[in-house]
């Protein structure tokens, strides 16, 4: 019997119901196909254009800018290099034994560090900035030169009393000095007091800088460069002074004239409340500045608009017994140029223990 045959005898049997229910069950059927269909033909048509894509981008011939392959200029830059030193703290003594074995200080280390922030920041300037023509230095002091006598541990255990301090490192900050007026030139020479340097047991606001060891100390290297015109000293006699590096100005202050610096804040909220006072009494006398350089606090943090510097000497029995951070001696360096002021920040590790045999 033919296939239809078969077929139509079979739908005889059925009830008009069931081939009813047979007829709408095959157009569904029908219908699911077609969407399918349709599904899989836009498939096909996606997966064409993402092919056609890929062709396209393997084909296409990649033109970089200029500014990528392009040679660095011949013309050398202008720029100052700007020291800081501060919180030496010559002539005190620190024993490793009491602090964990982590420093050691005294006449012949302070020398030896001197000396190497000497000579690396010349090699720094020299070396590592490229491409740069230095018009000159500006060696700031800021203070602390001396640990004093004004504590009674520190008379009883430094190595040589405040003028003899003053005689011996007089001599060693003017040989510092000329080995940056035979580098660069000319060297403007800023210096402010620091608290370890005074006179008297308490801090005093009159006469504050004339009271003060870091002051004779600039004025004794100033009377020794009398005849070499490469060397301008700034001797401030109050606590602050303001330097002009091209048309930047730039406050260097001790940073002794804030108190606390505890808690989750650290350092940063005295200073920041201190360089905000000096930001708006400048701003009202018109002697703006636009970096503020301090020292003091023994460590080196470097912002935008203001350098807080390390310290030469390193941990002492003071920091250990306070649970103080661990910092090795380093000191603050940057490069200003005439365009955007301070445009390279380092600082210059001064610490070198195999030739301190410590």
């Amino acid at each position: 019997m033919a296939l239809m045959d078969e077929i139509n005898e079979a739908n005889d049997n059925l009830s008009e119901s069931d081939l009813r229910a047979r007829l709408a069950q095959t157009k569904r059927q029908r219908q699911a196909a077609d969407q399918q269909n349709s599904v899989l033909l836009d498939r096909i048509a996606e997966l064409e254009r993402a092919l056609d894509l890929v062709d396209q981008a393997a084909g296409a011939q990649l033109e970089p800018p200029k500014w990528l392959t392009g040679k660095p200029s011949s013309r050398k830059k202008h720029a100052t290099l700007a020291l800081l030193l501060s919180d030496t703290h010559f002539d005190e003594v620190v024993d490793p034994t009491e602090v964990g074995g982590l420093n050691a200080y005294n006449r012949r280390i302070a020398e030896l560090r001197l000396k190497a922030w000497t000579e690396n920041a010349v090699k720094m300037a020299r070396h590592y900035l490229t491409g740069v023509s230095f018009d000159g230095a500006g060696g700031k002091l800021g203070g602390d030169s001396f640990s004093g006598d004004i504590h009674e541990e520190l008379a009883q255990t430094n190595e040589d009393t405040s003028l003899g301090s003053l005689l011996h490192w007089s001599e060693q900050i003017a040989a510092s000095l000329t080995v940056f007026a035979d580098e660069f030139g000319k060297v403007h020479v800023p210096c402010v007091p620091g608290n370890h340097g005074r006179m008297s047991r308490k801090p005093r606001m009159k006469l504050r800088a004339k009271t003060n060891f870091d002051w004779l100390l600039g004025k004794m290297v100033e009377r020794y460069f009398a005849s070499d015109k490469r060397l301008t000293f700034q001797i401030s006699e109050n606590a602050d002074t303001l330097v002009k590096i091209y048309d930047h100005g730039h406050l260097l202050t001790h940073g002794d004239q804030v108190s606390g610096g505890g808690g989750i804040g650290g350092i940063w909220p005295p200073i920041m409340r201190m360089k905000a006072r000096k930001a708006q009494r400048a701003m009202e006398v018109g002697t703006p500045f636009q970096t503020m350089w301090i020292g003091h606090w023994h460590q080196y943090i470097s912002t935008p608009g203001m350098i807080v510097n390390g310290s030469t000497k390193g941990l002492d029995e003071y920091a250990w017994i306070n649970n103080f951070g661990f910092e090795v001696p380093q000191q603050a360096l940057a490069v200003v140029t005439p365009e955007h002021n301070i445009t390279f920040q380092a600082p210059v590790f001064c610490q070198d223990r195999k030739k301190e045999q410590w």
